[in-house]
């Protein structure tokens, strides 16, 4: 039977909202009345629930993104409530006043009134993609299966907050370079745009013309004569590479190409890879700790590793378990996974500890993440100083040269 959301007015002329379960809306109206009360409004649950929807659907395009944290604390106090015996809807509506992001309290709004229309919190969650991951349904659902929802979504919260701090040190470690090499692009325009169009105008005026300007002043010259008069080429031509990337990656075969490419630059592709495989064990390894199906958790992981040279060895294994085989052969075949990774998925495939000899991989491989970032940090510092006081150094030297040489002329 149908629920029926309504607005009636009583004697007093006090309007009172409330649901009412019914065949139809004549039937609700009549039992309204029946009650002395005047209906105003009436609509059907699920139409009610739908404008809800596309209300908040309109609000989280307005918002910014779900925050990893503010996801993390969101699992962390539904387990907690759900532990302590809450029901869902009290905990929805008792974590819709918690996060500060908008976006997530819309969402939240919307998935307590599917619950309340009987939907299970796994399809709820599955609406709202860009919130939810399909690992966060995943183990939701495997949660909802087993009765252990409460551990499940303690346990997304643990994955969520070790994804977010790994994040955090790759963007940490990244940042120093990225603003060095802002300084340092900062440095050479000034310098080329504004210091040296003067010096040259003094070299001429002091009777030196540019045949005799040193090589590094000429080629100083040409970069600073090509910054002014086609700056425009500039911008065109990083929008252009900017543009240009973005189509590329889009097409399968150049994802796979620039893939590829970050697997191999030396130094960080290392890091890109050893990031990968801590990504892929710890999250294969939660998704089987908490009772997912092996062929669903296969394909949930490869959706968490970014690069498809990764994600097609996942998929071959996958493919593999269904027809019998085991999942390291092929993640051998792929050269993609490294022999100790191999070996401790097949030692865990043999024992029947396979979430545990993953959780052991991401361990380890967390570790490696932390002390190659730790490394690249102390390595890239002095290369960084070095490299911009070389672009500094050649700017004076450029600069210095004629006045050294006019000098010398005028001393003889």
């Amino acid at each position: 039977m149908p629920t029926f959301a309504y607005v009636a007015r009583d004697k007093s002329g006090k309007h009172t909202p409330g649901t009412l379960d019914a065949p139809n809306k004549d039937v609700v109206v009549q039992q309204l009345r029946d009650k002395g009360l005047y209906v105003t409004k009436v609509e059907e649950k699920k139409a009610v629930t739908r404008a809800k929807e596309k209300g908040a659907g309109r609000f989280q395009f307005m918002q910014g993104k779900v925050k990893l944290r503010d996801l993390s604390i969101f699992c962390r106090q539904f387990a907690t409530m759900i532990n302590a015996g809450v029901s869902l809807v009290r905990c929805l509506d008792v974590l819709e006043q918690q996060p500060s992001s908008n976006r997530l309290k819309g969402v939240i709004r919307a998935i307590s009134s599917e619950i309340e229309s009987g939907a299970p919190l796994s399809r709820a969650m599955a609406k709202h993609p860009r919130v939810f991951s399909n690992l966060s349904v995943g183990l939701v659902r495997a949660g909802e299966v087993g009765g252990v929802l409460d551990e499940t979504l303690d346990r997304l919260a643990g994955f969520l907050e070790a994804d977010m701090e790994l994040r955090r040190k790759v963007k940490a470690a990244m940042t120093y370079p990225v603003i060095v090499m802002i300084m340092a692009g900062g440095i050479v325009i000034f310098l080329s745009t504004f210091i040296l169009p003067k010096f040259i105008a003094l070299f001429l005026e002091l009777g030196m013309t540019e045949d005799q300007f040193p090589a590094p002043t000429r080629l100083l010259m040409g970069f600073s004569n090509f910054l002014i008069n086609y700056w425009w080429a500039c911008i065109l031509i990083a929008i252009g590479s900017v543009v240009g990337y973005n189509r590329l990656r889009a097409t399968k075969t150049g994802k796979r190409y620039i893939d590829m490419i970050k697997l191999k630059v030396p130094i960080f592709g290392s890091l890109t890879h050893k990031i990968s495989m801590a990504r892929f064990s710890r999250t294969l390894s939660t998704l089987l700790t908490s009772g997912v199906p092996i062929l669903q958790a296969m394909e949930t992981t490869a959706g968490t590793v970014d690069n498809v040279l990764i994600q097609d060895a996942i998929l071959a294994a996958r493919a593999a378990i269904r027809e019998g085989d085991t999942i390291a052969d092929p993640l051998a075949a792929s050269k993609q996974f490294p022999p100790m990774v191999v070996q401790m998925i097949t030692i865990g495939e043999e024992t029947g500890q396979l979430d545990a000899m993953l959780e052991k991989v991401a361990i380890f491989y967390e570790g490696e993440v932390d002390a190659a970032l730790e490394s690249l940090t102390s390595a890239i510092e002095p290369l960084m100083i070095v490299g911009l006081g070389g672009v500094v150094l050649f700017i004076l030297i450029a600069l210095w040269m004629p006045l050294i040489a006019i000098i010398q002329e005028l001393s003889g």
